[in-house]
């Protein structure tokens, strides 16, 4: 005998308040709580690494620059979630009174993971890219020096560029900054398989 689960639906308040006394980390969607998987040593490896050379001023304008634990509003899907890298130009804006929830990346970073790259490629990205702000995604695999970036160039218009290979530089599109995939993926030892 199959007992069947009444599946329960959420509000993003009673998601909120749980999540504030949750000992791991869940994202919200449309009324679903789904837990993080965790995170592997290269996955942190690799986004410290391009946060510890992201500058925090470029050409005199400033940024802030956000790893893991801050919170994403996507108001139009109802969602809140975790980017692993979050950069916003001049000041963060925040949803309701606390400061654990924004809603203003310029640039957003996932590293990618076998349990969830299908997922960051298709309607993760879809839902970053009905943020006003949102103006660069960028992809970083953590099996290999490869690198995938999507620059907004109009309303409903990206530009996709990949670059693989341990020489190759990325270079952003919204903020005047390059890095090498060498330093991306600084440290990073791809003979560990941990998933």
């Amino acid at each position: 005998m199959v007992l069947q689960t009444e599946k329960r639906n959420y509000t993003p308040q009673e998601y909120l308040e749980l999540e504030d006394n949750a000992e791991y980390k869940n994202e919200y969607r449309d009324g679903e709580i789904i837990q993080m998987t965790g995170g592997t040593t290269n996955h942190n490896k690799i986004a410290l690494n391009f946060c510890r050379k992201f500058p925090l001023t470029v050409q005199e304008q400033d940024y802030d620059i956000y790893i893991g634990d801050v919170k994403l509003s996507i108001p139009r899907y109802h969602i809140y979630t975790y980017p692993d890298v979050m950069v916003i130009k001049g000041k963060p804006i925040y949803e309701g009174i606390g400061t654990t929830i924004i809603t203003n990346p310029l640039l957003i970073v996932e590293v990618l993971s076998n349990s969830t790259k299908n997922y960051d490629k298709t309607d993760k990205f879809k839902y970053y890219r009905s943020l006003a702000d949102f103006q660069e995604y960028i992809m970083i695999d953590q099996y290999s020096f490869s690198v995938e970036q999507f620059a907004k160039q109009a309303e409903g218009q990206w530009i996709f560029k990949e670059y693989e290979g341990e020489e190759a530089v990325l270079i952003l599109n919204s903020i005047d900054f390059q890095i090498a995939l060498r330093e991306i993926y600084e440290r990073v030892n791809f003979e560990l398989i941990e998933e």
